[in-house]
C-alpha cells in the first residue's frame, strides 16, 4: 500500500502510470495549479495546457497534459 500524499485507490497523481482525470481548483501561478483528485489536492505543472480553474484536466507525472472538459469560467466573445 503507498501512503504518498496525493494517492487515491492505488492511484497517484505524482507517479502514476497514467494519466488521471483532475479538477482545476485555482491557478497558482508559475504554469501550477491546484487540482483536485478525489479527496486528494495536490500541484502540477499547467505550462503545457490553457487551463482555468473548473476545468478537468489529464494529468501525469505532476504535469497537466489536456484540457478534457472546460468549466463554467471560459467565456467566448
Amino acid at each position: 500500500m503507498n501512503d504518498t500524499p496525493g494517492c487515491t485507490a492505488g492511484h497517484c497523481v505524482t507517479c502514476s502510470d497514467e494519466a488521471l482525470p483532475a479538477r482545476v481548483v485555482r491557478l497558482l501561478g508559475r504554469d501550477l495549479a491546484l487540482v483536485q483528485v478525489g479527496d486528494a489536492r495536490e500541484e502540477v505543472s499547467v505550462a503545457l495546457v490553457e487551463a482555468e480553474a473548473g476545468d478537468t484536466v489529464l494529468v501525469h507525472a505532476k504535469e497537466a497534459i489536456a484540457v478534457v472538459t472546460r468549466g463554467s469560467g471560459h467565456g467566448h466573445a
